[in-house]
């Protein structure tokens, strides 16, 4: 899930995919993932799917398979890319077919899709090179389409995160005065990816979408979704255990529940038919 400001660092390199030990860091739990990460609006998988019946998808860096599972239930045949094994262990271990490789490096032996889709996943790739692939093994009218999650939790518990983020990680590049809201720092970020997706000149013209929902959470649901976010993948018990101390105690101040804004942004292109 993207990081935010006043939660988690905001991204600060420009470019994120070549940070493959945090890429890869997200299989050390993969049961935990798959239980706390949350799925997708229904309104995006079916705007996706509606160009045809029963069309062929790739999802690039599928995960858990939490993304590609909902587009099976739409009547899809997925499959799915993956470099960390046990990420594609677990998908596979619930009937996806999942390829172990980064999506730069992976082959498709001149097979084509009428979808490739990239669910919190993109920013791990090669912005360019991720691009001119997709545009190779789509078919003309096939969709691009990149996606993920925005989320804002109340300042009740942003608040408290943040603060034993910063002590537990001094050096990071979080910045705790950001005044900017986390869903307009994304709206840029999946401009960026629209852009590069218009430059391949395969693509009719890109489109931004915008999906926002609420979802609330528990005490424990999110202290348990917590530690599969990337700014968390990689500490030590001790320090995880911290962060998860002051973010409990914020959430039992509120009486032990909250709700989550979300939105879930995507860029997305049809491959041109010439």
């Amino acid at each position: 899930m993207p990081t935010l400001p006043r939660e988690q660092p905001e991204p600060s390199s420009p470019e994120p995919y070549k940070a493959r030990r945090t890429a890869e860091s997200f299989g050390v739990d993969a049961q935990r993932y798959d239980r706390a990460r949350p799925s997708y609006p229904e309104a995006l998988v079916a705007r996706i799917v509606a160009a045809g019946p029963a069309p062929d998808v790739l999802d690039v860096g599928c995960g858990t398979g939490i993304a590609a599972r909902q587009f099976q239930a739409a009547g899809c045949a997925v499959l799915g890319v993956e470099p960390d094994v046990r990420m594609a262990e677990f998908a596979q271990a619930r009937g996806l077919q999942v390829e172990v490789a980064t999506f730069e490096t992976w082959q498709p032996a001149g097979r084509t899709f009428d979808a490739v889709v990239a669910a919190q996943s993109w920013h791990w790739v090669d912005p360019v090179a991720g691009a001119v692939k997709a545009a190779r093994i789509l078919r003309p009218g096939g969709r691009l389409a990149i996606f993920g999650h925005v989320y804002e939790p109340p300042a009740e518990v942003s608040g408290p995160f943040a603060a034993a983020y910063r002590r537990v990680v001094p050096d990071s590049p979080f910045d705790g005065g950001q005044d900017r809201r986390p869903v307009d720092l994304y709206e840029v970020m999946y401009a960026q990816f629209a852009d590069r997706v218009r430059e391949t000149g395969q693509f009719d013209e890109p489109e931004l979408w915008r999906f926002d929902w609420q979802r609330p959470y528990t005490r424990d649901q999110w202290l348990d979704l917590l530690p599969t976010t990337g700014g968390l993948t990689r500490l030590r018990p001790d320090r995880l255990a911290e962060v998860l101390d002051a973010v409990g105690g914020a959430i039992d101040a509120l009486g032990g529940r909250f709700t989550m804004n979300y939105t879930t942004l995507a860029a997305t292109a049809v491959r041109a038919a010439s």
